[in-house]
């Protein structure tokens, strides 16, 4: 399906692109004349001067000229898809009497923008950053454009703020570096003077900031918004987007490898994901507060840095949303959609939420920047699927072409009577008509002030690799500013958060400790795992936030989907490989829903013992990084050859070192083996379970328990020294 078969494009539309899809269309100018030739522009003479009078080279060029918009300013590296949205029941028409997400019988199209949010188009993907998570839904209503990110919170509280905190976090405006990283002074100094941040920053130090792939991320609408209902009663709702494969990350050391060698492995990864048919799904989810609760708990539920704790109140699933179609055209749809905050339909409303008032203006504006014109509206991806009309005229490249003399309201030539919806009736959008007063100020609420609760509950509630994982990026970013003050700033505010982590930090950097009773060893880390667990719920506050000391929905290890749909697995093989094992396993991989790719030393077809095998990928042009999980199939020779080969032994190195499952039948035991890991694998299922299977048999022994462990994404129950994070 094409862009064209969608329902917000008309029947003239396609005429118009017929030339653009016809399978061999005439070169034509942009009015519709014939060129003979656009590989020699006209001269006077073969060696003669070009002549002005060449309207084709002067069209081409000067498209060209001006082909580029500008780039976001935040979000500009961005990916999307086409897809669906369906409500599961009319449960929620109680809260709401947006059609959307009352009626089940309606299936709404929708769109998804990605996108990393610091670093500029040319950017790698998996840089560590906040994700964007923006969707349109093309309703009968009108469009709604739930317009969040991948973490539930923000930096900043007030939205006079955001340009602050975004020329902060951008490349130093002196030498443009870094790029696309928060790690620098000018982000530091900016955060260390912002105590409100403290709660985003744990997430964005946690693996959050660096997910294994679109499809594996949440979304959250971040924002407290209303639900109205029929009868124009008001309940406070947060968004969720809770995906079916679950919330998976990369590690640090992934992230930064993949940034080289694939910088486009998230965007890749989607296309490829829908182009196989593994259709990305996320379930849509609400929390509901009732209006007269707003001030029932001692955080305030307008805080955009503060979430509403799953376990004081529960995420409600009400509806699937599934990515089914890739744009037709990058720029035409992923680089031209454009997004809006006001963008809501009947039944759904804004709270006084600072930041978002601040965004329900800057995102407009925005637009009209980027895009050039207020007709942004009309560009075929930002156009509705309903009828719309109103008196609005002209403005650069206006697409709509209006008849009749009447522009304004209200009038009675033309025939033309206003026909404004009724306020307070059934049709038409009316304001939420909640009750304001107050004297004008500068100021924030009182209930804003709490920086650090918030801040605690998130780290008592990660697991102890998750909290190794927020340490060793605090390590990371902190050595890389040179400000001395900017970093014991910092160290103040992570004391307050908890002193585990202030001491590691501080070691790590050159900084005395705070005098607590852990044990930290030389290198900045705590004896054990365990050991960090116990200490730092020890030496937590009893009350983080909300009268809670952890809470469901922050680790990403805990309460996940376990589903090997759309998992990559790298076989590795060489000729005299066992054809049919490799064949086998791809069999079982691909029966749920996961692929196995054989990684080879050259491309194309492998001869093995029982048939060819296919590599798609060589140990040249791959590694462990791109993929899910190791498998090596049978074949003395294919095990002889690899075993000669360094990249293959690092490539299982790697694998193992980064936690992820390995399997191997026959002869390809005795691969794993040689390799520098193989002295700490003894026997099925590896050490004490930690995801590597070694069979003596084929792969009817081992594809059920392989798949399951590529399932749990990795294994941190490895030895200690052989884990990279």
């Amino acid at each position: 399906m094409s862009l064209f078969d969608s329902p917000k494009v008309t029947d003239k539309d396609k005429d118009l692109a017929q030339a653009t899809t016809d399978d061999k269309p005439p070169m034509t100018t942009n009015v519709g004349q014939h060129v003979s030739t656009d590989q020699d522009s006209l001269k006077a003479g073969p060696r003669g001067p070009t002549l002005l009078e060449d309207f084709v080279l002067r069209e081409k060029l000067q498209h060209f000229d001006h082909e580029r918009i500008p780039e976001r300013v935040v979000h500009a590296r961005g990916a999307a898809a086409h897809g669906y949205f369906q409500v599961y029941d009319d449960s929620l028409a109680k809260y709401t009497r947006a059609k959307v997400l009352t009626e089940p019988s309606l299936t709404t199209p929708v769109f998804l923008r990605f996108s990393t949010v610091a670093g500029s188009r040319g950017s790698a993907d998996t840089a560590r950053d906040v994700r964007g998570f923006a969707v349109k839904f093309y309703t009968q209503e009108g469009n709604w454009d739930l317009v969040g990110n991948n973490i539930p919170v923000f930096f900043i509280q007030d939205a006079i703020k955001f340009p602050d905190l975004i020329h902060a976090v951008k490349a130093e405006p002196n030498n443009e570096i870094p790029q696309a990283s928060s790690a620098h002074d000018t982000f530091y100094d900016f955060i260390s003077l912002t105590p409100e941040s403290m709660h985003m920053l744990m997430w964005i130090m946690s693996d959050r900031a660096i997910p294994r792939a679109f499809p594996m991320m949440e979304g959250f609408g971040v924002h407290t918004f209303r639900l109205v209902n029929a009868e124009g009663k008001s309940t406070f709702v947060k968004f969720h987007w809770k995906p079916a494969l679950g919330v998976h990350s990369l590690v640090w050391d992934e992230a930064v490898k993949i940034a080289g060698q694939d910088p486009d492995f998230h965007r890749r990864n989607l296309w490829d994901s829908i182009d196989m048919g593994n259709f990305p799904e996320w379930e849509l989810g609400v929390q509901l507060l009732a209006e007269e609760d707003e001030m029932k708990y001692d955080f305030d539920i307008l805080d955009a840095t503060k979430l509403w704790p799953e376990d004081l109140i529960p995420v409600r699933r009400v509806g699937k949303m599934t990515l089914n179609r890739n744009p037709d055209n990058y720029f035409s749809e992923t680089e031209q959609v454009a997004f809006n905050t006001t963008n809501v339909v009947p039944g759904i409303d804004f709270s006084n939420d600072p930041l978002l008032q601040g965004r329900n203006f800057s995102y407009l504006d925005t637009q009209l920047s980027r895009l050039g014109s207020p007709n942004f509206h009309e560009l075929p991806i930002n156009r509705p699927v309903c009828p719309f009309s109103n008196n609005q005229r002209d403005a650069q490249m206006r697409h709509t072409i209006n008849r009749g003399r009447v522009a304004y309201a209200p009038a009675s030539l033309d025939g033309h009577s206003p026909e404004e919806a009724t306020p307070g009736g059934k049709e038409g959008y009316v304001s939420y008509p909640a009750r304001v007063e107050g004297n004008k100020v500068r100021e924030r609420s009182p209930s804003f002030g709490d920086h650090y609760g918030q801040a605690k509950l998130f780290w008592n509630s990660q697991t102890p690799p998750e909290k190794e994982h927020i340490v060793k990026a605090l390590q990371f970013e902190l050595s890389k500013v040179e400000a001395k003050e900017v970093r014991q700033r910092m160290l103040g505010h992570l004391g307050k958060i908890n002193d585990m982590l202030h001491a590691q930090v501080a070691l790590a950097i050159g900084e005395p400790p705070k005098t607590s009773r852990q044990t930290v060893t030389p290198d900045g880390t705590a004896d054990s795992p365990a050991e960090t667990q116990v200490l730092a719920e020890a030496m937590s506050e009893t009350t983080a936030s909300g009268g809670l000391q952890r809470t469901r929905g922050l680790s990403m290890e805990e309460d996940q989907p376990k589903s090997a749909k759309g998992r990559m697995v790298a076989i590795l093989a060489a000729p005299g490989v066992a054809a049919d094992q490799v064949a086998a396993m791809q069999k079982a991989l691909k029966a749920e829903d996961a692929l196995g790719v054989v990684v080879g030393p050259h491309l194309g077809q492998i001869e093995g013992t029982s048939g060819r095998v296919e590599a798609k990928k060589t140990l040249a042009n791959t590694s462990s990084v791109h993929f899910d999980a190791v498998y090596v199939p049978g074949g003395a020779a294919s095990t002889q050859t690899l075993r000669r080969m360094g990249d293959a032994i690092h490539f299982i190195d790697e694998a193992y070192k980064h936690g992820k499952a390995i399997a191997a039948t026959a002869e390809g035991v005795e691969l794993v083996k040689a390799a520098g890991t193989g002295g700490l694998i003894s026997g099925r299922g590896g050490m004490l379970g930690a995801g590597v299977f070694l069979v003596d048999g084929g792969v009817d022994d081992v594809a059920k328990e392989f798949i399951e462990a590529i399932a749990q994404h990795r294994f941190h129950n490895r030895q200690p020294n052989m884990v990279v994070a």
